[in-house]
């Protein structure tokens, strides 16, 4: 794993960071765009898998960082879902669903798997007693 000084060298934050930008981009157009509710809960839920990777990286602690990290892969989840009801209320396209629910679901994984990766080095570090 690549030496992580700041959050942004976390790949599971940048992914999210990109995860942000299409949010943004897709609440900011046609009758999209008019839906404030459902912008700002899609808009919040993008920006909440970036801000709780940061967060949780400043915990100081592996297993806070692992529970930061378990909000923003909920959060992603988040997002997904008020993907649905976007494509349902036709504010986007079956291509832009596919792909902001795919770049959700990317970060999931990521998240997902630095998560592990935090917890297999948190068990390698406890004392035996």
């Amino acid at each position: 794993m690549a030496s992580v000084h700041r959050f942004e060298d976390i790949d599971a934050w940048q992914e999210a960071r990109k995860l942000t930008k299409t949010s943004y981009a897709l609440t900011q157009t046609g009758r999209f765009a008019k839906d404030w509710g459902l912008v700002d809960q899609l808009q919040r839920a993008s920006v909440s898998v970036m801000t709780n990777i940061a967060e949780g990286f400043d915990s100081g602690s592996n297993p806070e960082f692992v529970r930061f990290l378990g909000y923003a892969r909920r959060s992603a989840s988040e997002g997904q879902s008020i993907l649905y009801v976007a494509l349902d209320q036709g504010y986007i396209t079956d291509d832009q669903f596919s792909s902001a629910y795919e770049q959700a679901e990317k970060v999931r994984r990521m998240v997902t798997s630095f998560s592990r990766y935090l917890r297999t080095r948190q068990r390698a570090n406890a004392p035996t007693h």
